[in-house]
């Protein structure tokens, strides 16, 4: 991707991709009968943005070596990546099929070693911060170009390792790396804030010298600024805490933490996904 200007026209596409790719998350759950089906959702807009507009990438070459490095460490939300990989032409859309199915290249944790343009492979949370600081080293030693972005969840902030990363990122002072939290407020059985508070937690990244950015995480519009707000921070890294609606596009499940890991039955696929086309037709962007 080399351009980075996000006219109109250009944004009501991203828009539409994302909604397809919320479409797509669905119907690869309910094929699975297994997965998580809320922070999926909950990320459609900002994967779009990543895939279709942010990622200096290449499909047809996963391996390039100038290729931005996107980590995900939070790797249960993965049915979201895979279907905007294979919007972009990683795989064939027909392969989401396979989530979850023995054998299959798209496991319920995304593996680097089955699946061309995945990283690293995640599974245990609070780990793929340290995965991207040390890519994110390695690069500035190697005087590459390249950056890195690196997408955490909330809940694994409760993790012990993850801060360890936090504090070796901010002391190398690596601005290569740009840190995306979905900051959605829940986990497997309730609400962050009731089981571990993180508040505040934009005080805590600044603690650790850190650059901070809050965003709507569905605007994206805001979060691709912000993504480029990060190219002119050249003495720390950068952590953007994007807000999100988990099961976002399917308002009655919005905001449940009940979704964060059952997918729909085939009847709830069907209403989820006339929910999600209805509300296509309904959004409004900044330009209109």
């Amino acid at each position: 991707m080399t351009d980075h200007i996000l006219h109109d026209e250009k944004l009501k596409d991203l828009e539409e991709k994302a909604m397809k790719i919320r479409e797509l998350i669905i119907e690869e759950l309910v094929e699975a009968k297994s997965g998580h089906t809320a922070g999926p959702l909950g990320m459609a807009d900002i994967f779009t943005a990543l895939y279709f507009h942010i990622l200096k990438h290449d499909p047809k070459n996963p391996e390039w070596e100038e290729r931005d490095r996107l980590i995900l460490s939070n790797g249960h939300i993965c049915p979201v990546r895979y279907a905007a990989m294979a919007l972009a032409g990683y795989f064939s859309i027909k392969e989401l099929k396979t989530l979850r199915k023995f054998g299959t290249r798209l496991q319920g944790h995304p593996e680097r070693e089955r699946l061309p343009g995945i990283e690293t492979t995640s599974g245990p949370l609070g780990s793929g911060l340290g995965q991207a600081s040390g890519y994110a080293y390695a690069a500035r030693m190697d005087k590459r170009q390249f950056r890195i972005y690196c997408i955490t969840s909330d809940a694994e902030h409760e993790c012990g390792n993850h801060w360890e990363a936090v504090m070796f990122a901010g002391k190398y002072k690596l601005s290569n790396l740009t840190t995306i939290i979905d900051r959605n407020n829940i986990q497997i059985d309730g609400m962050t804030e009731d089981i571990m508070p993180l508040e505040p937690l934009e005080e805590k990244y600044k603690a650790f010298n850190w650059n901070v950015i809050n965003v709507d995480g569905h605007n994206i519009r805001d979060f691709i600024d912000a993504v480029e707000q990060t190219k002119a921070i050249v003495e720390k890294p950068t952590v953007i805490i994007a807000r999100t609606i988990p099961g976002k596009g399917v308002p009655d499940i919005e905001g449940d933490f009940n979704w964060h890991g059952i997918p729909p039955k085939p009847d709830e696929a069907k209403h989820f996904i006339n929910d999600i086309r209805t509300l296509k037709g309904k959004i409004k962007s900044e330009h209109e």
